[in-house]
């Protein structure tokens, strides 16, 4: 008899037994006889969890008197093995098992083989079904996936039957009812507090036992198609970047979404009685087992990609679509997500949306610049976090220690509230500073400028009183965009910018995209293949090589800034070639400008920004050819130590207030000394206290940051004496055995000034 075939008959019985009058405990006793007659099985036991633990609530062949006697903690034995790993076991001889462990009063000694299936309702494990044998075999596969589908029909006939406590059909422990703190990694700093909101809120999947399986069948039909219909459109009109998913992703979702042998379980799963709903999470329980065991992470990854299709099939047979930014967000909210792509967070809700947490997430994503960008803390690599995390908990981010605490006690929340209030009032100080030239103690002024991608960014120049954009990711338009920018949309948000600046300069970035910041519709077939996204083809060399995108972002920039300065800056220079090859795309575009007797802009100065180290062993050539340097202290970070800060084992271990950074970096100012080339620092390094106060001491007198660090820096500026600050740089740096950090810290609060 086939799997679906024995399912099937054992679904038929138990159908019929659960619409009988009889009590709970009495259906319970008549389903393991029908399950041990279908299967030829000599002990069938049903083990169900009340009060945190694994109680026999009925059997046929072991002791009735062990029923609601034997009880064994999650995790203990093997039938708290299978209920903690929630993971199948097929056993010729239980007893070789490491985890196996006898109960006297069952009367199991006699049985060797044995085999069990975790019952799973709402992701988690609330019992477990299991058979036993008195001659050492494994079960075959048909009678597994028998099993494996009675476990799933079981989990909603006795949650019905209201055999286990509500709180624990929904699968909630202490740890999911009580105060409890998550850690991840700090994607975002920041404080934040909100009602806990999924970003795919859960399916709920009310029927499971199929009353026309043919028309379940024409269902699960209808959902392929549609199914595949959506992932081609992606791949045609190029809208599966907003997933922030690299191109190879795409060809693996079409792979799955067309597979045959996927489609084929889901009809055996429908044929042994399931409603289209039911069978297609039947088959995704088999899939999540299977991850489990899986130690490749390459695989791991495509069998989450599997999960995230099965869950896009499962909404489009359900009905359930949408996000919960479509939905909208009725009060300030927490966003819970597996991964988010920057185009998804735009969709929310500004005013509502106060924080993030993230089961994955990377430094380098796209999402967290964005997320920068737009004032949002993020907490990213928190695992687990949909078995201790319900829609509508509350949940207090900590984003600066990285952490997030679930269902907060009044005490928590009070101490919580008053670090709120403490860095509101922090914030009101530093607003104060808005009109404020930021003059160290000495008289030399500094310019504090932020950074920026989007078109409300620049607000923050009037809020935040800055001098200016000192970085404008030009990218962010193309990575939020579901096809190539054309030059009119381009040139109307450069417009914008310029407009809303006012005399107030605005450096743009030329595009950096390509390797970790990928879109599909500008796909470098090198790309594909780049084993370390960070150091591939990306930001110049990929302009370089697309000339045609180059140049329409020349254009736009030229016609944008018509009548007014103009600052652009190329990313990624390697070599001073590159530099002279992005300037001519400029060049050629300004005369055929002129050509047409277009308005052009009054003057044009140019930039490069030093983030490969390479670059400062060819300054002598480059100083002559720009007007600034900028230097991206992220990706040169991890370029100079060889260390990619997506990797949480080296994400803090290499500190930026060590002496390999400082020491190149000072050579870089000493450099600049007596040329007529502006020098900054444009990124997270220079938004930071003390590292600000670190870079002020070896040269640096421009900073481009976040709008959030402009105060603090503004502040820290002003209680500075750059002379004093200069000899103690001097000083660390000669013996590199020292702690920088501790030595900053202990030089600023030996003068009074606080640094973080």
């Amino acid at each position: 008899m086939s799997a679906a075939a024995s399912a099937r008959l054992i679904l038929t019985r138990l159908h019929e037994v659960m619409a009988s009058r009889l009590h709970a405990q009495g259906k319970l006793d008549q389903v393991v006889d029908v399950i041990g007659q279908s299967l030829d099985s000599e002990v069938c036991s049903i083990y169900l969890l009340r009060e945190g633990m694994l109680e026999l609530f009925a059997t046929r062949g072991l002791n009735k008197s062990a029923v609601h006697v034997t009880r064994m903690a999650i995790g203990e034995g093997l039938t708290g093995t299978i209920a903690a790993n929630i993971e199948t076991l097929n056993l010729a001889e239980a007893k070789a098992h490491p985890d196996f462990q006898y109960r006297p009063e069952t009367g199991e000694e006699k049985f060797h083989s044995f085999a069990g299936v975790p019952i799973v309702y709402r992701e988690r494990a609330v019992g477990v079904l299991c058979v036993q044998h008195v001659d050492p075999r494994r079960y075959e596969d048909v009678e597994i996936e028998a099993l494996q589908t009675t476990a799933m029909v079981l989990s909603e006939l006795i949650a019905n039957a209201g055999l286990i406590d509500e709180e624990e059909v929904l699968g909630l422990t202490e740890a999911q009812t009580g105060t409890h703190t998550v850690t991840g990694l700090t994607l975002v700093k920041g404080l934040a507090a909100g009602q806990a909101v999924y970003h795919q809120p859960r399916v709920t999947i009310d029927q499971v036992m199929a009353e026309d399986i043919e028309a379940e069948r024409q269902r699960v039909y209808r959902a392929f198609d549609r199914m595949r219909e959506q992932i081609d459109n992606m791949a045609s009109q190029a809208e599966f970047g907003g997933g922030g998913e690299h191109e190879e992703v795409l060809e693996t979702y079409k792979m799955f979404a067309y597979d045959e042998g996927w489609s084929r379980r889901i009809n055996e799963a429908i044929d042994s009685g399931l409603t289209a709903e039911a069978a297609i999470e039947r088959v995704q329980q088999r899939t999540r087992m299977r991850m489990r065991e899986i130690d490749d992470p390459l695989l791991a990854d495509r069998m989450h990609d599997l999960e995230d299709l099965s869950n896009r099939l499962l909404r489009i047979v359900s009905g359930q679509l949408g996000t919960a930014a479509q939905q909208g967000l009725p009060r300030d909210s927490i966003l819970i997500a597996r991964n988010l792509g920057p185009a998804e967070l735009l969709e929310y809700d500004r005013r509502r949306l106060k924080g993030v947490i993230l089961e994955e997430g990377s430094l380098t994503a796209h999402v967290v610049i964005v997320a920068r960008a737009m004032g949002i803390p993020v907490l990213g690599r928190a695992r687990g976090i949909r078995g201790i995390i319900r829609a509508g908990d509350e949940i207090l981010l900590d984003a600066d220690n990285a952490t997030a605490t679930i269902r907060p006690s009044p005490q928590v929340s009070d101490t919580f509230n008053a670090r709120f209030a403490k860095s509101r009032e922090k914030q009101a100080a530093y607003a104060k500073l808005r009109d404020v030239e930021p003059f160290t103690r000495c008289g030399t002024r500094i310019q504090v400028m932020i950074n920026a991608g989007l078109r409300d960014d620049i607000s923050a120049l009037a809020m935040t009183g800055a001098d200016g954009v000192g970085l404008f990711r030009t990218e962010f338009q193309f990575l939020v965009s579901a096809t190539l920018p054309q030059r009119e949309r381009q040139l109307r948000l450069y417009r914008d910018v310029l407009d809303a600046a006012g005399d107030k300069p605005v450096i743009f970035r030329t595009v950096d995209i390509g390797g970790d910041k990928a879109v599909p519709y500008l796909q470098s077939e090198l790309a594909e293949h780049d084993e370390n996204p960070a150091m591939g083809w990306r930001a110049l060399r990929l302009a370089l090589e697309r000339e045609g995108l180059l140049k329409v972002q020349a254009r736009a920039l030229l016609e944008a800034a018509a009548g007014r300065e103009l600052y652009v800056m190329f990313p990624m220079v390697s070599e001073p070639w590159e530099f002279d090859a992005a300037k001519q795309v400029f060049d050629d575009q300004l005369a055929y400008l002129r050509k047409q007797k277009k308005l052009l802009p009054d003057a044009i100065r140019y930039g490069a920004m030093l983030e490969v180290p390479a670059l400062a062993e060819m300054l002598d050539l480059l100083l002559p050819k720009i007007q600034f340097l900028s230097v991206g202290t992220n990706d040169l970070t991890q370029f100079l130590f060889a260390a990619d800060r997506a990797n949480p084992k080296l994400a803090e271990r290499y500190d930026w207030l060590s002496a390999p950074i400082l020491r190149f970096l000072r050579r870089v100012s000493q450099a600049m000394v007596g040329s007529h080339v502006d020098l900054g620092i444009c990124g997270e390094m220079g938004g930071r206290q003390l590292e600000a106060l670190a870079l002020l001491g070896i040269g640096f007198r421009r900073f481009s940051i976040t709008p959030a660090a402009v105060g603090p820096i503004k502040e820290l500026v002003r209680k500075v004496d750059l002379a004093e600050i200069s000899a103690a740089m001097t000083g660390w740096l000669a013996d590199p055995q020292v702690d920088l950090r501790r030595e900053i810290r202990a030089w600023a609060e030996e003068r009074g000034i606080e640094a973080e």
